[in-house]
């Protein structure tokens, strides 16, 4: 399958990027890829915030399941509950219906916390907290294709948390720099990861590959 790469490019923002691969590990505290989960249910452990999300199965694999109606904005917490220093990665898979584009997201902290999203008619990649948009960057996204998101947040001072954005094929490997990077001096809240999404486009929106990871510097 030939690989594309994502046009992602802010050169001023990746210098942002406070804290590097080569200074930060990464310890799993929750994963789940949905093979183990019951099908036309959600796992126990998450807390649907709304919609009506379900385990699906294609071709031998399963995941979380958004259908594509009715529209709105929908989103389910997982894994326990961080204030910095953490991380979460998921894989997400949407597709257009002519001009119409879902959107989908990745978050930290909860409902009030921090949001990696794709804004494919926007054609922008973008970082919010809670209901406004911190940062965006130019984003040409492919339909029809498993896109990983990865959203990470450290704190990198006294009164200083750096939140990082990453995005990636299916296939392709995952970026040593951020894609998107944003410096916040207000101390983030408590709170679940979190996905989220809008079925812009009346069509279903998948979410595997949850990936929840504590941050040591």
């Amino acid at each position: 399958m030939r690989q594309r790469k994502f046009a992602v490019c802010c050169a001023a923002i990746l210098a942002l990027a406070a804290v590097s691969n080569s200074r930060a590990a990464e310890q799993i505290k929750y994963e789940n890829n949905f093979e183990k989960a019951e099908l036309e249910k959600v796992p126990d452990e998450f807390l649907v915030l709304d919609g009506q999300f379900a385990v699906k199965e294609e071709g031998g694999n399963k995941f979380l399941e958004l259908p594509g109606a009715p529209l709105d904005s929908y989103g389910v917490l997982f894994g326990p509950s961080f204030k910095d220093d953490c991380s979460v990665s998921a894989r997400f898979y949407g597709t257009a219906k002519g001009r119409r584009y879902p959107t989908f997201a990745v978050g930290l902290n909860g409902v009030g916390g921090y949001k990696l999203r794709v804004s494919p008619g926007k054609k922008q990649l973008e970082i919010y907290k809670a209901d406004n948009v911190k940062q965006a960057v130019p984003l040409e996204w492919h339909p029809g294709k498993w896109a990983h998101l990865k959203l990470s947040l450290v704190k990198a001072g006294e009164k200083e948390w750096q939140v990082n954005g990453k995005i990636w094929e299916e296939g392709e490997k995952e970026p040593e720099k951020a894609s998107i990077s944003f410096v916040d001096h207000e101390a983030p809240p408590s709170g679940r990861p979190l996905v989220s999404a809008s079925p812009y486009s009346n069509t279903q929106i998948r979410f595997d590959d949850f990936v929840v990871s504590a941050i040591t510097k």
